[in-house]
């Protein structure tokens, strides 16, 4: 990718940056982290902002210098992020663009742009984390509808999401075969009865998270994406974009948030803390290099025209653990506040832990490049 900038890029900066100036200021307060039908109001509100002022598809057809100036320019200025609808503007949109027919890229891409439609992932089971070919949730095709019986869980927003992008099994797992050929990848409809949905709180007191349980529930046979029992294949589409390009935004955010960490150690007098400042430095190249990797990501799905290879997995790797170290740093820097769970700063840090756990542990994200980039055997 050519990081020169272009005239395209500058004048696309500029104009952005002129409407920030004036949308921002209307904002209203942001609601209580734990209130998810309120932010997912807050959240899909700013989304029709953007698609209304031209910037709503910038996650799906912008290309990627656009694309990065957009994320760089909004976190900068403290605008909102994607936030309750990430699935959709960051996973199950692009999956869609990328492999959708026609009539379904017309049907949900729309809706997930303008704001209209909120998604959620039910690709986890109980018992099917990371091996997500040990997943048990069964699809049984009846006419024109595959009705779905099974648990999912960390699905993330359920309780406020429209749609679902949900991994089934619709093939038998014979001995010796291969357990991913029997994986389909369908569109879910949150309302449709048979589904319910049961809030998890995490440590930090919030509920973004929930289990959700599916019994008999029917599915229309024309919301599959893909082939049946080539949802596997499917499902790489959406996690490369998982982890290649929708944590993008957070980069810029925890670039953001470093400066911040430096300001306040010179607030406080941590600053004269020789160690502290080599720790500091140290992450200002760790999260330069990263997004530099997300330079390199974004473009890559552009020049396929599709989804990022396994330097998704790379940076889903570092990333996770940079993030860890980021937010160590801060607490070294904040002492006791650190521990305040009304502070912005603790509930941040107490999220960093399912970092390595989400969109696939660090050990999976291992294996792959392992298999994938240095062609080693594979991992038993």
């Amino acid at each position: 990718m050519d990081l020169t900038p272009t005239a395209e890029e500058a004048e696309f900066r500029a104009r952005l940056r002129a409407w920030l100036a004036v949308a921002l200021p209307k904002l209203p307060p942001k609601p209580p982290p734990d209130d998810w039908p309120a932010r997912r109001a807050y959240d899909t509100a700013w989304q029709r902002a953007l698609y209304d002022a031209g910037y709503g598809d910038v996650h799906t057809h912008a290309p990627p210098a656009l694309r990065l100036a957009f994320l760089e320019e909004t976190e900068l200025a403290g605008a909102p992020y994607v936030g309750a609808n990430f699935v959709g503007l960051l996973h199950a949109g692009p999956t869609i663009a990328a492999e959708g027919t026609p009539e379904q890229r017309e049907r949900w891409l729309e809706p997930i742009l303008r704001g209209d439609e909120v998604w959620c992932q039910g690709f986890s089971e109980p018992d099917a984390g990371s091996d997500l070919a040990s997943l048990r949730t069964r699809a049984v095709r009846d006419g024109d509808d595959y009705v779905v019986t099974g648990a999912k869980i960390w699905t993330s927003h359920a309780e406020v999401a429209d749609w679902c992008e949900l991994l089934v099994r619709t093939g038998p797992v014979a001995p010796g075969t291969n357990a991913h050929r029997g994986i389909t990848w369908l569109a879910m409809p949150m309302d449709a009865p048979g589904i319910t949905v049961r809030p998890l709180r995490t440590l930090a007191g919030t509920a973004e998270f929930a289990e959700v349980f599916l019994d008999e529930v029917r599915v229309p046979a024309a919301n599959r994406v893909g082939e049946e029992n080539d949802g596997w294949r499917v499902t790489m589409v959406t996690l490369s974009f998982e982890r290649g390009t929708a944590f993008a935004g957070e980069v810029v955010a925890c670039r953001r948030t470093l400066s911040c960490l430096a300001r306040a150690a010179r607030d406080n007098g941590r600053w004269d803390d020789a160690v502290l400042r080599r720790r500091l430095g140290r992450l200002h190249a760790e999260f330069t290099a990263l997004w530099r990797l997300v330079q390199w990501n974004v473009s890559e799905a552009a020049a396929t025209g599709g989804a990022p290879g396994t330097g998704g997995s790379v940076f889903k790797l570092r990333y996770s653990h940079a993030r860890q170290d980021l937010y160590d740093a801060a607490a070294d820097v904040l002492g006791p506040d650190a521990f305040d769970l009304g502070h912005d700063w603790t509930r941040d840090r107490l999220s960093t832990l399912a970092y390595t756990i989400a969109a696939g542990t660090s050990q999976i994200q291992r294996n792959i490049v392992a298999e994938r980039t240095l062609g080693l055997p594979k991992g038993r």
